[in-house]
């Protein structure tokens, strides 16, 4: 089959923690950036991103909570009278109690003839728009008190918000909700970009994102390394650049499915047709005997099989280049014989939805260095023996372990789905609500199989295979919408993705 894993990757955006954007920030100082101009930088470049998105605004509401953050509020709420806007600045601390930079910029925002009131319950948020300087990255316990009724305040307004480095409220590595966190509709960070504006809970808190690096080179500083990268679309050209002309089905290679028990076949048919519309030179399918019409009638391209147990496979596993096992495969005898089958058979594995109860229910402590998991929440729960609302309380931390116990790929799906490799943690910025449906997870694993047949190492192609997949996801829902997004309309948006021309005549240009 082709070889493709020697086509470099381009540069991926690095994603740290909290505590190594403080470090960033202490460097930078020591560097002989003064704090408070430091401060400074970050609140213009927040008030310039908020005149450029909401050129027309008026009147703001500033609320400034007791640190640093609050800090880039007061200056913000300065620069914004400069330019004559009318600001409204709630104080969750009272200036008497500020220190430092954080006191410097409320004193500035003073001078500037900017009043403040004290937070109260019932308080009226008086602006077009609310800037939100309450919370930092430094939070880490529950939000409580003034602050909390701020942000329920904040939500129940039904205005704009611009959450100055991070939506109070969200974890800043984990991207968890602590209790309660503003609603933001654009988030500004600066310095480092934080892991936890990009999985979980965070898609419903961030808004828009727009990241300011304020001169500073985080990736200069060596020692810091990333707690993560961010997927970009320009993987897909780097992976799957333009097929020789007298490239064979052969070359492409041979990918298996095994799913689709007795009652089961609609995932299995799923999987096998993103598996050939992704690209995959061949592809069978092993199912039970009663979905074999269904699949024919489908998708007459995919060779299927009738099994009614492990013992009818023979061969079929041995002459595949991958095997995609777990959709509609169910948890009985079955499958549990398709599962054995597949981990006898010495080929890479892509592994889902009912290979992954059975693996933590029948199969555990197994550990491969060739297979892709590919769990939601509640199958990395069963997997690493907690519950659901753990694994999403921490979805990095939860990848990374599920990563160290089983070897291989992980891939933790649902918002911002997490891939955990050798080569580190790597996240999707990309997918939508419309996701939500069922047979998603069948597609990926297809489309996964289909990259790693033609030839692409186990973890780019993990990579590959989750970006392709929200990125066709929301080239569905652009077209029709997001309610009542289905998975078979995945395939062909896919293959659209990953066969980019540079001309409707260019034929070479195709992938």
């Amino acid at each position: 089959m082709t070889r493709l894993a020697e086509h470099k990757a381009p540069w991926l955006r690095p994603l740290y923690r909290a505590e190594q954007v403080r470090e960033l920030d202490r460097r930078t100082i020591a560097a002989g950036f003064e704090g408070f101009a430091l401060m400074q930088c970050a609140a213009a470049a927040a008030w310039q991103d908020l005149r450029a998105r909401w050129p027309a605004v008026q009147s703001l509401t500033v609320l400034c909570g007791g640190g640093n953050n609050g800090g880039d509020g007061h200056v913000l709420a300065a620069l914004a009278a400069a330019e004559g806007v009318a600001v409204q600045r709630i104080l969750l601390k009272p200036v008497e109690e500020l220190s430092g930079d954080a006191r410097l910029a409320a004193d500035m925002a003073a001078a500037a003839g900017v009043g403040s009131t004290a937070w109260r319950p019932g308080l009226s948020l008086k602006g077009e728009l609310i800037v939100d300087a309450l919370l930092g990255t430094g939070l880490g316990g529950e939000v409580r008190g003034d602050i909390r009724e701020a942000i329920e305040a904040v939500n129940a307004s039904g205005l704009p918000v611009l959450a100055i480095d991070i939506p109070s409220g969200l974890h800043a590595d984990t991207g968890a909700v602590l209790g309660v966190a503003i609603r933001a509709t654009r988030t500004v960070t600066f310095i480092g970009d934080k892991l936890g504006l990009y999985t979980g809970a965070a898609s419903a808190h961030v808004g828009e994102l727009a990241f300011r690096a304020l001169e500073v080179n985080a990736e200069a500083e060596g020692d810091l390394v990333p707690a993560a990268r961010l997927l970009d679309a320009g993987l897909i050209a780097a992976w799957l650049p333009p097929r020789p002309r007298d490239v064979h089905k052969g070359d492409c290679g041979h990918a298996l499915v095994l799913g689709g028990a007795p009652g089961f076949g609609g995932a299995a048919l799923l999987a096998a047709e993103a598996c050939a519309r992704l690209g995959a030179g061949k592809v069978s399918l092993a199912t039970a005997p009663e979905h074999v019409t269904a699949s024919l009638v489908r998708r007459p391209e995919v060779m299927v099989h009738g099994v009614r147990g492990a013992g009818d496979l023979g061969m079929l596993p041995g002459h595949a280049d991958v095997l995609v096992v777990g959709p509609g495969l169910g948890q009985g005898s079955w499958g549990q014989g398709m599962l054995q089958a597949a981990l006898s058979a010495s080929r890479p594995l892509i592994m889902d939805a009912d290979a992954l109860n059975l693996l933590a229910s029948h199969f555990s402590g197994g550990r491969r260095d060739d297979w892709i998991l590919t769990p939601h929440p509640g199958e990395a729960a069963r997997l690493l023996g907690c519950s659901a609302r753990e694994v999403e309380a921490d979805r990095p931390a939860a990848a990374l372990a599920l990563q160290r116990r089983f070897g291989g790929v992980v891939v933790l799906k649902g918002a911002g789905s997490l891939v955990a490799g050798p080569e580190g943690l790597a996240v999707c910025p990309y997918g939508n609500p419309g996701m939500a449906s069922g047979g998603m997870g069948d597609a990926l694993s297809g489309i996964l199989g289909a990259l790693l047949a033609q030839g692409i190492s186990l973890e780019p192609a993990a990579r590959l295979g989750v970006l392709v997949h929200a990125l066709a996801a929301d080239m569905a829902a652009s077209r029709g919408g997001e309610r009542g997004l289905l998975a078979g309309d995945l395939a062909s948006c896919a293959r659209i993705l990953v066969n980019p021309t540079m001309g409707e005549d260019d034929a070479t240009a195709t992938r």
